[in-house]
């Protein structure tokens, strides 16, 4: 198990940054500078595959998480 662990912690690490990535941002360069006044761009709910990716991305972070807890035992 143990020899294992570092390949799991570099598989999990992977689908991380890719789910990340594959997110859409609310945020938009003119609203870093105070530009934009619509909020609605910033807060919406998610669906559909956008809900499945955000959720994806929790469950691979806390697998990632406990990983490296073990990793650590």
């Amino acid at each position: 198990m143990k020899s294992l662990l570092p390949y799991a912690q570099i598989i999990l690490s992977v689908l991380l940054v890719g789910a990340i990535l594959l997110q859409r941002t609310g945020a938009q360069v003119g609203g870093a500078f105070g530009g934009s006044d619509n909020f609605s761009s910033a807060f919406h709910t998610r669906r559909g595959l956008e809900k499945t990716l955000f959720t994806a991305t929790i469950i691979i972070s806390v697998l990632f998480a406990v990983s490296a807890l073990l990793n650590l035992l």
